[in-house]
């Protein structure tokens, strides 16, 4: 059950220093009920009264006073970031990361930073280190990951927008478990500079938030602004399943009903075949492997990483070690068709629609998980719907997909065009509107 709480978000129409006093508290029941909070800001009511006298002599800023949670991967220079690792404890970065700085500039007040799997290489929001993340829908479950601290906290009331980072779905499938909104931008839209690495080929910073609008509003901050449509309805195309991970039935019925709301208004096919995207997750996990383990073991040499890394990163760095260049140049090579075969397939369509995660959030700790005769690895089952757009560098947002046969939240996953990411708002707000629960 959703804690009290969640979904109950601070609006622009209160004063500053009574909204970030509420987020603060807020964000501490946040930490304590589902810890979706690493560490909280000690400045930030410091911050909103400069924001309220901005307010009150007409100088105020775009964001002035908007309390936000940024991700623990994210730089923030008053604030301790650990990247979700015990190695960087005590990090205290010397200046803001790059899209951090941008939302200072325009009056926002960082809270707090949200928990991440360790450097982001993981679907979970699980930590033997800092506790496991839960889902405030559902305190058994994940909330996704690897931002599943900025969705939770969301999803529990303590803000109502934040930042997080994509390489593989780490925005849109947190959002999707927590039943808020997640926007991963065309890929170099936003700068990482300040933001610790995963595999920079295919990093993004994203946001998310309550809803398209909350999205919107950030957005705004770096320069994607809602483009308003007078062109005729956009075209538009679906895929139902991807392989070869199929649908949970209740996904399954909520999408299908999702879409038929949808094509009563749009133009919309139904796409006979996903075969474009046959091998785009193994093509993914190879290229991921390959770049983070180069990451790694340029910091830190291998008997440093087995003493101080979880579990799990270090039998991922080891995986690394006997990878060959030419195997990535070959994976790169792989990417590059699917990128054209993907832009061949949406051809003169505006947008394609798909569920963002095949299932609503697994029990914590699950490492694999059926679905019909399907099973797997939690990570594939949870990536496959949204890494081919990190590959392609697509623009994407995950909105809720709402209906009774969901016990928990679920997303339908919106896809734009590279560098279509004002459209992608636009359209994401009608979509919101049409498949919002009646």
């Amino acid at each position: 059950m959703v804690s009290s709480g969640a979904l109950q978000h601070i609006r622009s129409t209160e004063q500053p220093v009574a909204a970030v006093k509420i987020a603060m508290e807020r964000a501490r029941a946040c930490r304590a009920e589902i810890n979706a909070f690493v560490t909280l800001s000690d400045v930030a009511e410091v911050q909103a009264t400069e924001s309220e006298r901005r307010r009150a002599d007409g100088t105020a800023r775009l964001l002035e006073g908007v309390p936000v949670a940024v991700k623990d991967l994210i730089d923030t220079k008053d604030i301790e970031t650990s990247y979700g690792s015990k190695v960087y404890r005590g990090n205290h970065p010397t200046q803001d990361a790059v899209v951090v700085d941008t939302l200072r500039r325009n009056g926002a007040i960082v809270i707090g930073k949200t928990t991440t799997h360790e450097f982001a290489w993981g679907v979970t929001t699980e930590s033997d280190e800092f506790g496991d993340t839960l889902n405030p829908w559902d305190l058994t479950t994940i909330p996704g990951g690897s931002s599943g601290g900025a969705a939770a906290s969301i999803a529990f009331g303590a803000v109502s927008a934040g930042l997080g980072t994509d390489t593989g779905g780490s925005v849109r499938i947190p959002a999707s478990l927590c039943g808020v909104v997640g926007f991963k931008p065309s890929f170099g839209r936003l700068p990482t500079t300040g933001v610790f690495p995963l595999a920079p080929s295919l990093d993004h910073v994203g946001v998310l938030g309550a809803t398209v609008g909350d999205i919107s509003r950030l957005s705004a901050a770096f320069g994607i602004e809602t483009a308003h449509r007078t062109s005729a309805p956009p075209e538009l195309l679906a895929v139902r399943e991807m392989p070869t991970v199929p649908l949970d039935e209740s996904v399954a019925l909520a999408f299908d009903v999702a879409l038929d709301r949808i094509s009563a208004q749009f133009p919309l096919e139904l796409a006979a075949s996903a075969t474009v995207f046959d091998n785009a997750f193994d093509i993914f996990a190879h290229i991921v492997r390959f770049e983070a383990g180069a990451i790694h073991l340029a910091r830190h040499d291998v008997e440093f990483i087995r003493a101080n890394y979880s579990a799990e990163s270090c039998e991922r760095v080891e995986a690394a070690l006997d990878l060959k260049i030419h195997d990535y140049a070959y994976a790169q090579g792989q990417r590059r068709c699917f990128t054209n075969r993907l832009s061949n397939f949406l051809d003169d369509r505006d947008f394609l629609l798909l569920p963002t995660t095949p299932c609503t959030a697994p029990k914590l700790r699950t490492r694999t998980m059926a679905i019909g005769e399907w099973t797997g690895t939690a990570r594939e089952a949870l990536m496959t719907y949204t890494c081919p757009f990190n590959l392609s560098g697509c623009p994407a947002m995950s909105v809720p997909l709402r209906h009774p046969s969901l016990r928990l939240p679920v997303g339908m996953q919106i896809v734009g065009k590279r560098g279509q990411d004002e459209s992608l708002l636009e359209f994401a707000r009608c979509i919101e509107s049409i498949i919002k629960a009646e």
